[in-house]
């Protein structure tokens, strides 16, 4: 049982290029949704990906709120599951080579500690109702980039769509 479910991704057209993050946040019990997006002219795709939950566990203002983020990033993923712990315990180091996208994901690590998140895969560009949802919302946001736009959106809705 889960508070809410947030549906994220990140996008990039070039890697890095132009890219832009989204995120949709459902209460499951009253289907209220709010989506918002953004972006930058010369970032990562697995920046943007980070972002995107960033921005989605920031939206949540109740701590130890139970969120479900799901995502098509395996990278976000692994950071937030698998590597994030070994790295906080050496110091924010990795042997070999310095890590990449360390704000990134001491905010996450922030973000993490102050609410009870569980992280579900989903595969991109399969149908998955959430994650084209946000994967349009991204891209939409590049386009805006792209044509000199603001990429922010905002909104709040019913959400429609399969949990």
């Amino acid at each position: 049982m889960v508070d809410l479910i947030a549906f994220t991704d990140g996008g990039c057209r070039g890697n890095p290029g132009v890219g832009a993050w989204a995120f949709v946040l459902v209460e499951p019990d009253t289907r209220k949704a709010l989506e918002r997006t953004n972006g930058e002219g010369e970032t990562t795709n697995n920046r943007m990906e980070m972002f995107a939950a960033i921005e989605a566990l920031s939206a949540v203002k109740k701590p130890k709120t139970r969120v479900l983020v799901c995502t098509d990033s395996k990278y976000l993923i692994g950071c937030c599951t698998e590597w994030m712990e070994g790295w906080k315990a050496k110091g924010w180091k990795r042997k070999g080579a310095p890590l990449k996208n360390l704000d990134l994901i001491q905010r996450l690590d922030e973000l993490i500690s102050h609410l009870h998140v569980e992280w579900k895969w989903v595969a991109g560009h399969s149908g998955h109702h959430g994650n084209e949802h946000v994967d349009a919302l991204a891209n939409q946001a590049m386009d805006r980039i792209q044509s000199g736009r603001d990429a922010f959106h905002e909104r709040r809705f019913e959400w429609k769509g399969n949990l």
